[in-house]
């Protein structure tokens, strides 16, 4: 398999996450890209967006929430792993579902609100920005109110989503005084981040 991932990109770095915890990068070619530039990515995904997964029969995935639940299976069905990063079925699916979609949903607004503040004064826009960190905030807020439930020592999908998002804060705003976390949210951070998926993965600017 290919995935084209960015070494900034939160939903990439979810995925590469993934395929080490179900023990599937020996099988993939990880390929560092610009999706700015890289037209190579554009040939794959008429989106133009990381993470993009081609599997090895020429399928092509997009949306990191797709390729983690694809690769989930795939690991399963080759015989990679008997755990599951996705519950099949009852409250805890839905409950991994809605913390990965809570997480993505903060990814998201972290990525939007960095880029406009990179911004020229005259190019931004003051509602949109207030918009995108309300979301970070709120959704910090409903994060730490389920910190008891999150599982440092085998994450599942909503986890691993969770870690990406946070870690992802850090990156955009290393003194984390623009949206600072509360202390047991930061422990499990902590926690989490020291799993070898995670430290294999770290974001970093390419050169």
């Amino acid at each position: 398999m290919r995935l084209f991932y960015a070494s900034t990109s939160p939903f990439a770095r979810k995925v590469r996450i993934c395929l080490r915890e179900l023990g599937l990068l020996a099988d993939t070619e990880e390929i560092l890209i610009n999706p700015w530039t890289d037209e190579n990515l554009r040939a794959v995904n008429p989106l133009a967006k990381v993470p993009t997964l081609v599997t090895d029969d020429g399928l092509v995935l997009y949306d990191s929430a797709v390729i983690c639940d694809f690769l989930d299976e795939l690991a399963r069905s080759t015989g990679k792993t008997d755990r599951r990063l996705f519950p099949i079925t009852g409250p805890t699916r839905w409950q991994a579902l809605q913390l990965q979609a809570l997480a993505d949903g903060i990814m998201a607004a972290t990525g939007r609100l960095f880029a406009d503040q990179q911004r020229p004064n005259d190019q931004r826009s003051d509602f949109v920005m207030q918009r995108q960190a309300e979301a970070v905030t709120s959704g910090i807020e409903a994060l730490d109110k389920q910190v008891d439930i999150l599982n440092a020592q085998l994450p599942g999908i909503g986890e691993i989503a969770v870690a990406s998002a946070l870690e992802y804060l850090a990156f955009r705003w290393p003194d984390e005084n623009q949206f600072p976390l509360p202390p047991a949210l930061m422990a499990w951070r902590g926690e989490i981040g020291n799993r070898a998926a995670l430290v294999e993965t770290r974001f970093y600017l390419p050169k």
